[in-house]
């Protein structure tokens, strides 16, 4: 049997852009998706804390170093320059293997999404 579990976790990070006029997915700081363990073109589900807003996209790379974490296309539309967001990933797993799986979280500082 497989089961879905969490793999990777950004929590409480600052939106900084929301870019109505781009094709559709979240814009994510290199240095935050490797702490993550995040790649690009990977599915995430994002919450918006101020809003509840919860909607699902895929990452691109933004610029390391950048502190970048912008909502691009439709998901521009559920989000404020200035939300707190967390975004996860999810992988499936053996049920045995998901007892003792470790997800990667991390809690970059919610004023500039660098990491502490």
């Amino acid at each position: 049997m497989l089961i879905e579990v969490m793999k990777s976790k950004i929590h409480c990070a600052r939106v900084t852009e929301a870019n109505l006029n781009y094709m559709g997915s979240i814009t994510i700081d290199e240095d935050l998706m490797d702490a993550a363990n995040l790649i690009a073109g990977e599915k995430v589900a994002i919450v918006d804390n101020n809003n509840g807003e919860r909607f699902e996209t895929y990452i691109i790379k933004g610029e390391r170093g950048s502190g970048c974490i912008c909502l691009n296309g439709a998901a521009a539309r559920k989000v404020q320059v200035g939300d707190i967001v967390i975004i996860m990933s999810y992988a499936l797993m053996d049920f045995e293997e998901a007892k003792s799986f470790k997800p990667s979280v991390i809690f970059p500082d919610s004023a500039t999404n660098r990491l502490v």
